[in-house]
């Protein structure tokens, strides 16, 4: 298999040299150009070097989190940071030894790392995160990731293809169970950001899920935070002694003001706001979220999986939407095809995603694995 190609962007800045410092952090593919991840914070009063060096710590931390087995290329404009860490430089501040040091131990946790300066003008994303830390920092607040990101393009499909043709790589597979029965689901009630657990059904459907995916070659599983995902991730880790990890972003939309109410409650408490949210997907429920915000985690979550699992088998244990939203844009469908999809408590879909073409949906709200005594679907 070949190794995930990351590019770490990093940068720092002190409104003093020393005075009031922070730094940002950018992590892409190396293939696409898409962001998996940021970083950025405010460091009190600190030096320029310092918070260069800073910058470069965090997005060695968040490339390592995203794959131990990665390349990567870090870009900075920092001259001294990079011919330092290249080792052409020697490190003679005492304040950048250990720092140095600190970047050098996590740069050996990657397949490898490489240093490469760039012009300020092309390290302009990790600049504006690393000023977004100090500015927040000097109103009294704790940076947070904007939730829209003007100097990012949208991301696209792979390829611009109208057909299909034969994939001349291997796919990353996911295998996309929705949590089994709720108390909320079993009455079709909203159910979003509450943490609500399985009933003893559900807990009987995540066993099936897990029996039925036993020696399918299944190599992770990643969960939404939420009580009813985490439960039914663990049943099946344990009939397929499969290490689980937590991704926040494939939680369900938050419904506020809706969460706990059927369909019909809300028409009839609600109906202006239930038919702009039906109309519309930027539209979101009286404090809670669009299926247009829904989709940007949901996309980063994928992007951040195809990384970390270039090539393999996993199982996403998620929620209606977040489901719904990564089937539809492997179909390169429109937003309306949220509403023209049905998914089970407890069934399965499958999706391939080819890194040189279009995705391929294999299968979608298979139950065939919940009906006593069946033997598992073609996943």
């Amino acid at each position: 298999m070949r190794p995930v190609k990351l590019i770490v962007e990093a940068d720092g800045g002190s409104r003093g040299n020393p005075g009031p410092a922070g730094y940002g952090s950018v992590v892409r593919d190396a293939l696409t150009g898409q962001v998996l991840a940021e970083r950025a914070e405010s460091l009190g009063v600190a030096t320029n070097n310092v918070a260069e060096y800073r910058g470069l710590i965090a997005g060695l931390e968040a490339a390592a989190e995203l794959s131990s087995d990665a390349d990567v290329e870090v870009r900075m404009d920092s001259k001294l940071v990079v011919e330092q860490m290249s080792g052409r430089w020697k490190i003679k501040h005492p304040d950048m030894k250990p720092l140095a040091l600190q970047a050098q131990r996590l740069a050996s946790r990657l397949r490898s790392v490489r240093y490469t300066w760039i012009p300020r003008e092309r390290n302009k994303h990790a600049d504006r995160l690393a000023n977004e830390a100090m500015d927040a920092a000097a109103e009294g607040r704790t940076w947070a990731p904007s939730a829209v990101e003007e100097d990012e393009p949208e991301p696209q499909p792979p390829t611009a293809t109208t057909g299909w043709a034969p994939p001349t790589t291997e796919p990353t597979t996911t295998l996309l169970l929705r949590h089994g029965e709720t108390p909320y689901s079993g009455e079709r009630r909203f159910a979003g950001t509450g943490d609500i657990p399985l009933t003893d059904t559900g807990l009987v459907q995540a066993r099936a899920a897990g029996k039925a995916l036993a020696g399918r070659g299944i190599e992770a599983i990643v969960t939404s935070p939420l009580k009813r995902t985490r439960q039914t991730a663990q049943e099946v880790a344990q009939a397929l002694d499969v290490p689980v990890r937590v991704e926040d972003d494939l939680r369900e939309t938050d419904f506020g003001d809706w969460e706990g109410y059927t369909f019909a409650e809300v028409r009839e408490r609600w109906p202006a706001e239930m038919d702009a949210w039906l109309a519309d997907p930027s539209v979101a429920p009286p404090y809670g979220e669009s299926f247009a915000a829904t989709q940007k985690r949901v996309q980063t979550a994928r992007d951040k999986l195809l990384v970390r699992f270039r090539k393999q088998k996993i199982l996403v244990v998620s929620h209606v939407t977040p489901i719904k939203t990564l089937v539809r844009l492997a179909l390169d469908a429109p937003p309306s095809a949220l509403y023209r999809m049905h998914l089970d408590v407890g069934s399965l879909s499958v999706v391939d995603w080819y890194a040189d073409g279009p995705a391929v949906v294999r299968s979608l709200n298979d139950t065939h694995h919940l009906r006593q005594g069946a033997e598992p679907g073609l996943w």
